[in-house]
């Protein structure tokens, strides 16, 4: 199996209009487990969360553009880091570990879980109180591009809290400055 899944170029055109997307945005549970993305969607939106879309510049701000934020792609195939300069894939692990990334019912079933973790060791000059801050307000910026995408292409979505962070954490070998902030789940809605 290949260690990388090179993606598509993202498509930067088409799509709802903004305010139609912000009427559709709304978080779904139900996931059509028989429907995986195509690889052109997945590329569309892991650009849409968090791509570069200008130089040094990300679909999402962070504090300072320190751009602490890494994707964890969960599918069946593996778990994949996103590389937003090369926009590819990255494998981490070769195993289907997408039941891992929580407790709710759906988790496992649906086609994609997006983990958002934050390397602490990139926010410097901020008290605990404002790493802290930082981290999960770039997450939110992060995790309302997912929302959107998902609305303008019709397809279900939710951010999640609820997840054995700390089993997770020593599973994917994270280092004691990345912390697990949210995960998201996508996938198509089911029927």
């Amino acid at each position: 199996m290949s260690t990388q899944i090179i993606l598509p170029p993202a498509q930067r055109t088409g799509g709802l209009p903004v305010m139609e997307a912000f009427a559709r945005r709304r978080s779904g549970r139900d996931f059509d487990t028989a429907r995986d993305l195509d690889l052109q969607t997945l590329s569309n939106l892991l650009w849409a969360s968090w791509g570069i879309n200008r130089t040094k510049g990300r679909t999402a701000p962070s504090s300072h553009n320190r751009q602490e934020i890494e994707l964890y792609v969960f599918l069946k195939s593996g778990v994949y880091c996103y590389d937003p300069v090369q926009h590819v894939l990255n494998m981490l692990f070769e195993e289907d570990l997408r039941a891992m990334t929580g407790t709710q019912p759906f988790v496992g079933q649906a086609p994609v879980e997006i983990a958002l973790i934050s390397d602490t060791s990139k926010i410097t000059g901020k008290t605990p109180q404002g790493v802290i801050e930082s981290t999960y307000a770039d997450t939110g910026f992060i995790c309302e591009n997912i929302y959107l995408f998902c609305a303008s292409e019709g397809l279900s979505t939710v951010a999640r809290a609820l997840i054995p962070k700390e089993e997770l954490a020593a599973r994917l070998a994270l280092r004691s400055e990345q912390i697990i902030t949210l995960i998201q789940t996508v996938g198509y809605p089911s029927l």
